[in-house]
């Protein structure tokens, strides 16, 4: 068996982030991009612009640009860091959560099914998946040191 898992990930990530992007500009008029941005505020909590920008891979002033799109759109609420500075703070609106608590059970109900479709196990699948990441951002915090 030839070892192609490393392109292979990479196609499917490639495929699944497309197929994303066609559903939510179809059903909810947001880009998958706008849409991990929303993702990563719920996460992160209420990050700043910056610590939003860093986990994305992009630039402040792309996130600035993002983040005043989406608080017009009335997904995201922007104030400024009670610390002072000209930092902002994030944090979802209502219409946010509800957002990507919606699709983000939608888009697991699908992957749960592709996967199905599969014949892979989905909980191994998931397992398996969970420890190769858990085991990457260790690495990542070890390098990082």
């Amino acid at each position: 068996m030839e070892r192609n898992l490393s392109f292979n990930l990479h196609v499917l990530t490639a495929r699944l982030d497309r197929a994303a992007d066609r559903t939510l500009q179809a059903e909810h008029n947001v880009s998958y991009s706008r849409f991990l941005a929303l993702t990563l505020v719920r996460e992160l909590g209420t990050p700043t612009q910056r610590a939003l920008a860093d986990c994305l891979g992009v630039t402040e002033p792309s996130v600035s640009r993002m983040t005043a799109a989406l608080a017009a759109e009335g997904l995201l609420d922007v104030q400024p860091d009670p610390a002072g500075g000209r930092r902002r703070r994030l944090t979802l609106t209502e219409e946010g959560v509800r957002l990507v608590t919606s699709v983000q059970q939608g888009f697991e109900e699908r992957l749960a099914a592709l996967v199905a479709l599969s014949g892979v196990p989905y909980e191994e699948y998931a397992e398996h998946t969970a420890r190769i990441l858990a085991t990457f951002e260790g690495l990542e915090r070890k390098g990082a040191k």
